[in-house]
């Protein structure tokens, strides 16, 4: 089969490889879409993955090819998301259902080889059937949407509540919907690109600000998703935050990041909850977050056909990250179809 092997970060190289195998419990997928994940980026071009050479990509939905010996409930021709992680299910975060908190776990795309290929083996522990007609695009959204959705019942908004999001690329994006969705009245969104502000308006954002932009202090917001991990959209967040209101942490910064001590005194004097969320997963594995997002996706009560500026073949994918590198094109989500 074909894949886009990574030797090293930039080396990326498009190339014929062994089609994997379904072994016992597991089931071979045709990969029908994957979407580039904003982890991917420094992954392939600057930090490396956890092992190298692999085949990145997490974020992917793909038809049953063959079934292995064991699967139950599964057929040929289905059309199922992944779930990307693999817990080890013994350590004392699994047993009590926290598997994204695994201690050690196995991940497609950066620990084993995962969906920038034709083909992958899956566990059947890791599938999502999806309903009848719903577009493989949609399924390969689940893993953001079900991310953001994990941030936001960290604190869940009630009806009446006004919400806001800073970083609004796909996660902050459908964090904005599901905002919509719990009943928050007014949406506040955040983000260094104008074209990005568009999308979260198109999201329903009712309030968009660029990071240069004076946030008038009437728009405090009760629950904030921190979706860009810079450390002055950091501190953005929580001094955005209304008394008592609550802030979840998705975006992973760089390097260091400081609170100012007016951030500090802001949190402290008006006792804010700063709470870290990573990755999306809960029990039953992989979660209700996935079944929500993947039922949301289907029915079309979350938008997300506006996000995808890029759908390409597997073959350009070596010089799409060329691209991501120079940052000189506007991109929100990237789909190949292998």
């Amino acid at each position: 089969m074909q894949a886009a092997v990574m030797y090293s970060p930039g080396d990326i190289r498009l190339e014929e490889v062994a089609k994997p195998r379904a072994d016992a419990g597991e089931v071979l997928l045709r990969v029908a879409a994957v979407g580039v994940c904003g982890s991917d980026i420094p992954r392939m071009l600057t930090k490396g993955a956890h092992n190298m050479p692999i085949i990145c990509g997490h974020e992917f939905s793909g038809h049953i090819e063959e079934v292995g010996r064991g699967v139950e409930d599964f057929s040929e021709g289905d059309l199922v998301g992944v779930a990307p992680l693999i817990p080890c299910r013994v350590c004392d975060q699994c047993v009590t259902g926290n598997f994204s908190r695994c201690r050690d776990y196995d991940y497609f795309g950066s620990r084993r080889d995962g969906a920038y290929a034709e083909y992958v083996a899956v566990p059947q522990r890791n599938l999502l059937k999806a309903p009848k007609g719903t577009d493989p695009r949609a399924v390969a959204m689940t893993d953001p949407a079900s991310i953001a959705l994990h941030a936001i019942w960290k604190a869940a908004p009630t009806m009446g509540d006004r919400g806001g999001v800073i970083g609004c690329g796909p996660i902050g994006l459908f964090a904005i919907q599901w905002m919509k969705l719990m009943g928050c009245r007014e949406i506040v969104a955040v983000d260094i690109s104008g074209q990005k502000l568009d999308q979260a308006r198109e999201a329903g954002a009712t309030h968009a600000f660029l990071v240069s932009d004076e946030i008038p202090a009437a728009l405090k917001c009760d629950i904030i998703v921190e979706a860009a991990g810079h450390p002055s959209s950091i501190n953005l967040a929580a001094r955005l935050a209304a008394p008592g209101g609550h802030v979840s942490f998705i975006g992973i910064p760089v390097g260091d990041v400081t609170l100012e001590n007016k951030t500090f005194h802001h949190f402290l004097r008006q006792e804010i909850s700063l709470h870290g969320a990573w990755n999306s997963f809960g029990a039953p594995f992989p979660g209700k977050q996935w079944q929500v997002a993947l039922e949301n996706l289907s029915s079309g009560a979350l938008r997300w056909e506006f996000m995808i500026t890029h759908e390409l073949g597997l073959a350009e994918l070596p010089a799409m990250f060329q691209k991501l590198r120079q940052k000189n094109e506007f991109f929100a989500k990237i789909m190949f179809r292998p």
